[in-house]
């Protein structure tokens, strides 16, 4: 039998309705007959309420597009019958200083990310501690102590794997 909660969400789903966090909001979840998620309320609403924050990231729903309707065909000769262009790099000149501006904060930008990764492998490979880390409290089980070793060393992997291509973008952006 499936927790009320689930279903819930589940039938929110189905009818295109969801919760979408504001950009840097935090989303409830408000106990009660209907449970409720919302982004609307404030810190001290969430706790008078009862309301928990969510952990994940914010919720979004593809909606249905409604059917495309076929266009009728033009008269022939018109000058709708030509097909529009849309743009092309080709037709998109940025100025050169503007460019340059560009090419500069993209560097900027990759450096930064370059540096938080380098120090998040840090932290990963000290925690690691060559495969051996320490245990912790709530790992009695045996199992979850490996679950968490295993944890590590595919982060350790997916760090190391974002600094070689960050590495690989800056390079590229490096060259005149």
């Amino acid at each position: 039998m499936k927790p009320i909660g689930t279903v819930l969400v589940g039938a929110a789903l189905l009818s295109g309705l969801a919760v979408q966090s504001a950009p840097g909001g935090t989303v409830y979840r408000c106990p009660g007959p209907p449970v409720l998620y919302t982004d609307a309320i404030g810190v001290q609403q969430a706790r008078e309420r009862g309301c928990r924050p969510l952990e994940a990231g914010p919720v979004t729903v593809a909606q249905d597009r409604p059917p495309r309707r076929a266009a009728a065909p033009a008269p022939a000769g018109s000058a709708a019958s030509a097909p529009a262009r849309a743009p092309t790099r080709e037709t998109e000149r940025v100025a050169p200083p503007q460019q340059r501006e560009r090419d500069n904060d993209a560097r900027s930008i990759l450096q930064a990310e370059l540096q938080r990764e380098q120090a998040r492998l840090q932290q990963l490979l000290a925690e690691y501690n060559d495969g051996q880390p320490e245990r912790q409290g709530h790992e009695r089980n045996y199992q979850r102590y490996l679950d968490r070793v295993a944890a590590l060393k595919a982060a350790i992997e997916r760090s190391s794997a974002d600094i070689a291509a960050l590495q690989r973008e800056l390079a590229r952006h490096s060259r005149p």
